[in-house]
């Protein structure tokens, strides 16, 4: 009996030993089963091309920065050169006008009115037209 007995003993132990080697065979072919799947390399690739991508965005950030910057700057300028044409065009007609009243008039009749040189006079309002054409030369 005392044989028998030491057998069974011996034949729990060998079961537990392949029980524990069937179980560190699972894990083993587990972790073989990632490697195949490629699971770890294709994460680390993953974390890396992320880790790329914002390191791009962080050094172009400042040229996007300023690409916005200047995109407001040619609005506030275009909104400038469209207030400034209106008030051209409105001035336009009155150069026209007031270089026609100077031309109608005599030397004696702009005296009477304070205008004591009519070149200069029509020079000064011919500015307004200069100013005109560099406007549209802007644009």
């Amino acid at each position: 009996m005392e044989r028998l007995d030491t057998n069974y003993k011996i034949s729990k132990i060998m079961q537990k030993e392949e029980v524990q080697k069937a179980t560190r065979m699972s894990e083993r072919l587990k972790a073989m089963e990632k490697d195949l799947t490629l699971e770890k390399p294709l994460g680390k690739a993953k974390e890396r091309l992320c880790t790329n991508i914002v390191d791009s965005v962080n050094d172009i950030w400042p040229y996007i920065q300023v690409t916005f910057e200047q995109i407001h700057l040619i609005k506030l300028a275009t909104e400038a050169i469209w207030k400034v044409k209106i008030e051209l065009c409105e001035m336009l007609e009155e150069a026209t006008r007031i270089i026609q009243f100077l031309n109608a008039k005599n030397r004696y009749k702009l005296q009477e009115l304070g205008i004591d040189d009519r070149i200069d006079t029509i020079l000064k309002v011919k500015r307004v037209l200069s100013k005109r054409n560099l406007m549209q030369s802007v644009e």
